[in-house]
C-alpha cells in the first residue's frame, strides 16, 4: 500500500470506533471548511448546505470563536438536526424569498462575515442552475451555494468552499468577488495535518463525531444506504457501513 508507512494513525484507546471513522472525512473537512474561513471572535457564520460537512462546520465555526451560526438547508429534518448539534440558527431557503436579502437584513444591512458553502454542484434552490448544470450538464452542476455565499458575505469577507465542483466552468459572479473584496479558500480536508488536533477536540468532548450517524448498514447492504444517503431518505445524516462480522 502506498505511503502506509505515513497514512495511518494509530486510534487511541479511548476512543469509540464510531467517533473514529468518521475522523477521516467528515469531521476534518467540516473542521477544515471552519478554518479556512478565517472565523474571528464574534463573527456571523452563514453556512449553505445542512448536510454531515455542513453540520460539523456549524459545530466546528464555534471553536473558533463564532458569535453566531446560522445553516441553510430545504430539508426539515437537516434543519432540525443542525440547529441541536451545531447548535445553529436554521432556516429553509425555499420558505425565504430572497437569501441575499435575507442575510443583509439579519446583519444590520452588512452580510455575514464569513460564508461556507458545504453544498457544492448538487444545490438546489434554483431552477435555471439546476436545468442548466444538472439536467442538461451544460455547466458542472448547480452554483446556487456558491452564488449565495459570494453575495451574502460582507465586503472584504471570506467566503470557504469545501463544496465539491466539477472541472468544467461555473456560472460564478466572480465579478462580485473583486467588487467586494471578498477572499476565497477552497481545499480538499488535510486529513493528516488535522487529526492530532481533532483527536483532542473530541477527548475533551468539543466534538461529538458519533452524534452525527443516523444508520449502520452491513456492507452487503451498501446499494440501498447509498440510495437512502443520496436521496435523503428516512432522515439520514451520516451512515456507515458495518463489515460482515462487526
Amino acid at each position: 500500500m502506498p505511503y502506509a508507512d505515513v497514512g495511518p494513525t494509530v486510534i487511541p484507546d479511548w476512543m469509540d470506533p464510531d467517533d473514529a471513522v468518521l475522523m477521516t472525512d467528515v469531521v476534518p473537512t467540516g473542521y477544515q471548511a471552519a478554518e479556512m474561513a478565517g472565523i474571528r471572535k464574534g463573527d456571523t457564520v452563514v453556512i449553505f448546505g445542512a448536510g454531515p460537512i455542513g453540520i460539523m462546520a456549524a459545530r466546528c465555526a464555534w471553536l473558533f470563536g463564532a458569535g453566531r451560526v446560522i445553516v441553510f438547508d430545504y430539508l426539515e429534518y437537516r434543519l432540525d438536526f443542525a440547529r441541536e448539534y451545531g447548535p445553529a440558527e436554521v432556516y429553509n431557503f425555499k420558505e425565504i424569498d430572497d437569501v441575499v436579502v435575507f442575510m443583509k437584513k439579519t446583519t444590520d444591512g452588512l452580510g455575514a462575515d464569513v460564508a461556507i458553502d458545504a453544498v457544492g454542484l448538487e444545490a438546489s434552490g434554483n431552477s435555471w442552475q439546476t436545468v442548466m448544470g444538472r439536467k442538461l450538464l451544460l455547466t458542472s452542476g448547480s452554483a446556487i451555494a456558491l452564488h449565495w455565499a459570494i453575495n451574502s458575505v460582507k465586503k472584504g469577507g471570506i467566503v470557504s468552499i469545501v463544496g465539491v465542483y466539477g472541472p468544467t466552468g461555473n456560472l460564478v459572479p466572480i465579478g462580485n468577488v473583486v467588487n467586494k473584496g471578498i477572499t476565497l479558500r477552497a481545499n480538499q480536508a488535510s486529513v493528516k495535518r488535522l487529526l492530532p488536533r481533532l483527536i483532542e477536540h473530541v477527548k475533551n468532548g468539543h466534538i461529538e463525531p458519533k452524534k452525527l450517524i443516523t444508520h449502520k448498514v452491513p456492507l452487503d447492504d451498501v446499494a440501498n444506504a447509498y440510495h437512502i444517503f443520496s436521496r435523503k431518505l428516512d432522515n439520514c445524516i451520516k451512515p456507515v457501513l458495518l463489515p460482515a462480522g462487526a
